[in-house]
């Protein structure tokens, strides 16, 4: 893939879509490894058939870094207000295939982003698995019976997407036709321990105190949890990519709740697990973790296997660069607090992280989510200055 180069600064009702596409095209991607170090004296010419994000996360030469944000499509929005007056429920606009693909390609028409993510949420797949949630509005997710023995577990069925969530795969295929290979289409999934914290929380959480109970006084049960989770979201990954996704990021945002030593046991095992079984079936498919506060955590997000680590505002650029090893990609990594700043600042900070990430496998994003509130007109700002962007005009 070749060697990272030194970071310059230091060396309405929407209308059905359903009928109108009914197939997507694809392209093989190259299998392409390097180890840490390693100095490749060619650079290898990025493919016009792909599109930017995937052509850097290969390691192949870009003239500049692909961006798109995390939660890019959400209520920052007013398109995406508009739509929520007329459908209120969460579950209705994430589960409808023209609701999912009307909100998908929201921000792609306004700020033409090099990555669109699927509209949707890692609890999607619960109800296929027996296990119940909803989404209220100031609540957030909520399990209404959580799993917390060994025969509730028992009662976690197997996910077959197929069967309990065709609108995403639906959605996906439609999104590849819209998008016409401009951009790369993102499928996503909840990690292991993620879901298992939802489920076993009853929803959101301050302080992790039931999932831990059950992780330290019960420790099969939990693990028997964690691997209905990996073999689900391992066959999730895959279906999505049958379906078009582009690339897939795996969130496991409440992995980071978990000391070094519990992340090894309850985390990285079945994250190493799913990638491994991914790779076996799809080994072009690009695969990106993401785990918020994640900085004591980083050479170990390396040893999952993952092509790219996302990493969070409170880690330097540079200095995830050096421990995650040149040979892995990243994500990155601008405060989402940013964006609330002034053009002048935003832009300052989007040169500031181009910088020190280098010009090798890296894509521009937010350490986290787009904040509910950011202003519509510093988001395409974000874009603007990201995408004007040279590798070429950078000097040292």
């Amino acid at each position: 893939m070749g060697s990272i180069s030194c970071p310059v600064s230091l060396c309405s009702q929407p209308k059905s879509l359903k009928a109108r596409y009914r197939s997507r095209s694809s392209s093989r991607m190259l299998d392409v490894r390097c180890t840490v170090g390693e100095v490749v004296a060619e650079s290898r010419v990025a493919s016009a058939t792909e599109p930017l994000l995937i052509n850097a996360v290969r390691g192949e030469k870009v003239d500049r870094p692909p961006v798109w944000l995390m939660r890019q499509a959400g209520r920052y929005m007013k398109s995406y207000q508009m739509i929520c007056e007329r459908y209120p429920s969460f579950r209705e606009r994430s589960e409808n295939v023209d609701l999912v693909v009307e909100i998908s390609l929201q921000p792609w028409k306004v700020f033409k982003p090099d990555g669109v993510i699927l509209f949707s949420d890692i609890l999607t797949p619960l109800p296929g698995m027996n296990i119940p949630f909803d989404i209220l509005k100031g609540k957030g997710p909520v399990i209404h019976d959580p799993l917390r023995t060994a025969n509730d577990v028992a009662g976690v069925t197997e996910f077959v997407p197929e069967e309990s969530v065709p609108y995403v795969g639906e959605a996906l295929s439609i999104l590849r036709e819209e998008v016409k290979g401009e951009a790369a289409v993102l499928g996503f999934v909840g990690a292991p321990f993620t879901l298992a914290s939802y489920v076993v929380e009853g929803g959101s959480s301050k302080h992790f105190s039931k999932i831990k109970n059950l992780a330290f006084s019960q420790p099969k049960v939990l693990h028997a949890l964690l691997q209905k989770f990996t073999h689900s979201m391992s066959r999730y990954i895959k279906y999505q990519a049958d379906n078009g996704a582009q690339a897939v990021q795996i969130f496991d945002s409440w992995a980071t709740e978990l000391s070094p030593v519990d992340f090894e046991e309850f985390s990285l095992p079945y994250l190493k697990e799913i990638v491994a079984s991914v790779k076996k079936t799809h080994p072009h498919l690009p695969l990106i973790l993401y785990a918020s506060g994640s900085g004591g955590l980083l050479e170990r997000l390396r040893l999952t296997g993952v092509d790219v680590v996302s990493l969070d505002w409170t880690v330097d650029m540079w200095e995830g660069r050096r421990r995650l090893g040149l040979d892995v990609a990243v994500q990155g990594n601008i405060d989402p607090g940013v964006l609330f700043g002034s053009k002048e600042f935003i832009t300052k900070r989007i040169h500031d992280t181009i910088k020190k990430a280098g010009s090798d496998k890296h894509i521009l994003n937010l350490g986290h989510g787009i904040v509910v509130g950011t202003p519509e007109e510093n988001v395409a700002h974000f874009f603007e200055v990201a995408k004007g962007i040279r590798y070429s005009d950078l000097s040292s």
